[in-house]
């Protein structure tokens, strides 16, 4: 993609509606605009890191045996009412009527939907058990929506539903479903802590949330250093052999972890080392629940188990903010200059600045870069306007893409260039050919 071609709407200025960082630099990196209070349009830069998040969630969601549906945004009031909690749920449902004067609301969740699906459809054990998920827009109609898309009203969220036979079934789907989301944390450059949390509106009473540590989160957190160390997951966990995961679960959350809802002081400080006591903020990218019959009594959602008998199914449910995800990297990845996008998530993989885009032999490489680039299956921006060096290097700092290739006259006419790594200010000078192979490496990471 040629940057003279491509919608980019920089902000020169901090905007002074931007309370927090990673609202201001997605405003000012051209990501997005607001369209009323706490709702957004996604422009292109911001779209493609939007796409590249929800692909992640959704690879790992289809790597433990969850199958993707799309579910309406509007869903009718009477299944929240077979759930008992229509009037509940509080005034951060939208509601309204259609034109045949029936109750109607805009999904902040989809517990019931999922449930009606279901029991239109499954009868019996033996197709049990199930994840269904999906990634769709929500609304929830908060009183005062702040700091951008990390706690807007419209947002993109993965919520997954599973369904067992009985609740060992069920707490195996939980613990699928904790190891999945550790695993997608990962790949998204993000640390998340799991803390064991209330369940609030959703019900039930196994839950915990996974929080960024961050000074601007909405959470007061409280763990034990020694918790970070069991976090990373790695691939080779078979997430189906119930006796290792479960062995791994407990190892994870026998440390001590917990948000402020559940804190109680005496309990942590008797239980944690002095020397190895947290505390700060968090922010909420995903939240999971096992709550067990909550859902299917109520809506009579029963399948015939091995001995004949009807029984209701048990649940649980998992969300992760897709949206508020891009906020949270951002707030985990930046300094002075702009963002540093992980690779994983990055809106393009690299830039190319052309510093002299008359200069014949400057243009021919960065050319020649390009090129490359995308015939081993990258995906560029090239610089190619006429604005300033000064003012590329700045943009590009802003827009955080892991690597920028800097094209100019002085090295062009030795056959170099200069690569400068976005995480570390890292700035090498070599020959065209070296370019060459490190767009290759690039390439098959």
């Amino acid at each position: 993609m040629y940057l003279s071609k491509f919608y980019l709407p920089i902000l020169k200025e901090n905007p002074a509606e931007a309370q927090i960082t990673s609202h201001r630099l997605m405003l000012r990196a051209g990501m997005i605009r607001q369209t009323a209070a706490g709702i957004y349009t996604w422009l292109p830069l911001g779209l493609r890191v939007l796409k590249r998040v929800e692909e992640i969630v959704r690879l790992e969601q289809n790597k433990i045996g969850a199958h993707e549906v799309l579910m309406s945004t509007i869903q009718p009031a009477e299944l929240w009412r077979e759930s008992g909690r229509f009037d509940a749920y509080g005034p951060e449902m939208l509601k309204f009527q259609d034109r045949h004067d029936r109750t109607m609301l805009y999904g902040p969740t989809n517990e019931e939907q999922i449930t009606d699906i279901f029991r239109q459809t499954v009868q019996t054990y033996r197709d049990l058990p199930q994840i269904l998920y999906h990634i769709q827009w929500k609304f929830r109609d908060e009183v005062r929506p702040r700091f951008g898309v990390m706690r807007g009203r419209e947002f993109l969220m993965k919520d997954a539903y599973s369904f067992d036979v009985d609740r060992d079934g069920a707490v195996h789907a939980y613990n699928k479903m904790f190891i999945a989301y550790l695993r997608t944390f990962q790949k998204l450059g993000l640390t998340a802590v799991p803390m064991r949390a209330d369940t609030g509106p959703i019900g039930g009473d196994h839950s915990h949330e996974f929080l960024v540590l961050a000074d601007t989160g909405e959470s007061e957190v409280f763990f034990d250093q020694k918790y970070l160390d069991g976090l990373n997951v790695d691939d080779e966990l078979d997430v189906h052999d119930r006796i290792c995961l479960q062995n791994k679960i407990d190892d994870l959350t026998s440390a001590y972890a917990v948000t402020d809802e559940k804190y109680v002081e005496e309990e942590f400080f008797e239980r944690v080392d002095p020397d190895n006591r947290v505390r700060g903020r968090g922010i909420e990218v995903g939240h999971i629940f096992y709550f067990g019959t909550k859902y299917s009594d109520p809506m009579n959602a029963r399948v015939q188990e091995a001995q004949g008998q009807q029984v209701p199914v048990h649940m649980g449910s998992y969300g992760i903010g897709v949206s508020r995800l891009v906020g949270a990297i951002i707030e985990a990845h930046h300094d002075d200059q702009g963002i540093k996008w992980p690779s994983s998530v990055s809106p393009f993989d690299l830039g190319i600045i052309n510093l002299k885009r008359d200069h014949a032999q400057t243009t021919k490489l960065v050319e020649a870069l390009y090129q490359s680039a995308c015939n081993q299956g990258l995906d560029p921006l090239v610089d190619d306007t006429d604005e300033r060096a000064g003012g590329k290097f700045a943009k590009f700092d802003l827009i955080g893409l892991p690597h920028q290739i800097i094209v100019g006259p002085r090295l062009a006419e030795n056959n170099q260039v200069e690569w400068k790594e976005r995480q570390s200010g890292k700035r090498s000078e070599m020959s065209l050919d070296e370019a060459m192979n490190r767009l290759a490496e690039l390439a098959v990471l």
